[in-house]
């Protein structure tokens, strides 16, 4: 225990440390802020001394160089006028069918609910339990024929004005090119050689895809490549 008539100095002793040690923090703060910013101005010297020696590279402009379009060749490419999205047609049409790679006049008939082909020799035969059918097309400006084998798609009834019964016919999809329209529709297979035409083109392709113009014939043009082909195709 420390005697009560000495409280007195050892208060002013503890006074005396309290204050020497807020001077030393003192000092000690001051000596540490001159160091930083010492280091600070050292710092700032070098990068100044780097920036005048190294000079930055420079990239050369290079002005952009634009292509000019590409000429188009429509005879290349074919060629159909459209209305709405639909493809204007007259009443006869160059019509490329793709396979044997034949092309034909077809006569463009709203009147026709279903598109037909001039098919001979029609004989139809079982292919891995599914039916099929066997026919001639013919080659045009020649007496020859090519042979096409296509699936079944379904059989209907034609019923003409000539004929008293129906005639039933088998119907097969094929692809085929109308200008630069390309698409795949049913047909149905029927000897045509007492028609003009080997071709018709029947509702079912017109409707939704093609406008009929009834003044003029020939509105479309196939590409290049597929008139020169016309039977060359295996």
């Amino acid at each position: 225990m420390v005697p009560k008539d000495n409280l007195d100095e050892l208060k002013g002793s503890v006074q005396i440390q309290r204050a020497t040690l807020v001077t030393m923090e003192s000092n000690a703060h001051a000596r540490h802020e001159k160091i930083v910013e010492a280091n600070s101005e050292s710092t700032r010297s070098i990068l100044e001394a780097i920036e005048q020696k190294v000079e930055k590279p420079t990239c050369p402009v290079v002005a952009p160089r634009a292509c000019p379009p590409a000429a188009r060749d429509t005879q290349a490419e074919g060629r159909a006028d459209r209305l709405k999205g639909k493809v204007i047609v007259g009443e006869l049409e160059k019509f490329y069918l793709a396979g044997p790679g034949l092309v034909y006049d077809a006569r463009i008939d709203s009147g026709a609910e279903t598109s037909s082909l001039d098919a001979r020799n029609i004989t139809r035969f079982e292919r891995d339990g599914n039916n099929w059918v066997r026919f001639d097309v013919p080659v045009p400006e020649t007496d020859k024929f090519v042979t096409m084998e296509k699936e079944i798609s379904r059989r209907v009834k034609v019923i003409q004005s000539s004929a008293d019964e129906a005639d039933r016919r088998v119907v097969v999809e094929l692809q085929f090119a109308i200008g630069d329209h390309q698409q795949v529709a049913e047909f149905t297979l029927t000897n045509r050689g007492h028609l003009t035409h080997n071709v018709l083109i029947g509702r079912n392709i017109l409707r939704d895809v093609m406008l009929i113009d009834v003044g003029k014939e020939f509105a479309t043009e196939l590409p290049e490549s597929l008139t020169q082909k016309n039977g060359d195709e295996s």
